[in-house]
């Protein structure tokens, strides 16, 4: 299938073997279909999902709730991906969402339906905990200059901090000085390079951490 005029047959067949009436190209509409006294079934045709797809889509909803997206289905490593995550779009902006196979055969992904968000209470209460441990706003207008800074980093921060000022320290004791409470397992697990072990329970600053510093110390206000 080369052009767009390629999907229509296919799609009409199917929606004519679920006893509508098809019609192309009516007034600005790819696809109109009409069964009995039911609410118009539009269909907007394009070969591949794009932005002005969903644009054209969304401005149908204005003629009726019954409007659907249909493209060529997609194939490759990256197809099941783009089929899950245009689901997911299409069901928030109650569209549906239909794909049209090489050899022809139809596949419905989701029908219209009003979006109900479902709210997840443990993400929601991980993004408060984020807020509330955060220090300042340090991401400000979208990202550092070295990226995106987190509650931990902030941690591991006043850790690399005390260190470079009082030199290796217990991890209890770098702790209780900083408002750490897991300065110990921070410094252990090490993420990002910044900390080494001397002894047990023992760490002290590495060059890296040195660095650290230099790049993210201004992230604590």
């Amino acid at each position: 299938m080369e052009r767009e005029a390629d999907l229509y047959p296919h799609v009409k067949a199917y929606l004519e073997a679920q006893g509508y009436t098809v019609k192309g190209e009516v007034g600005a509409v790819d696809l109109v279909a009409i069964r009995g006294d039911e609410d118009p079934l539009i269909v907007e045709l394009k070969l591949r999902l794009n932005l002005t797809l969903y644009h054209q889509a969304v401005t149908r909803l204005r003629l009726t709730d019954l409007v659907y997206i249909a493209v060529l289905k997609p194939t490759g490593r990256n197809a099941r991906r783009a089929l899950r995550e245009n689901r997911i779009l299409c069901r928030r902006l109650g569209l549906g969402f239909l794909t049209v196979r090489n050899d022809g055969v139809v596949e419905v992904h989701c029908d219209p339906a009003p979006y109900a968000p479902r709210k997840t209470k443990s993400k929601r209460e991980k993004l408060l905990r984020e807020f509330h441990r955060l220090e300042g706003d340090p991401n400000a207008g979208g990202a550092t200059r070295h990226g995106i800074v987190t509650a931990y980093r902030q941690d591991a921060l006043r850790c690399a901090m005390y260190l470079a000022e009082a030199g290796a320290e217990k991890g209890a004791i770098v702790a209780k000085a900083t408002g750490v409470p897991n300065a110990t397992t921070l410094m252990r697990d090490n993420h990002y390079g910044w900390f080494r072990r001397v002894d047990t329970g023992v760490y002290d600053l590495a060059p890296e951490g040195r660095q650290g510093l230099a790049d993210w110390g201004d992230s604590l206000s």
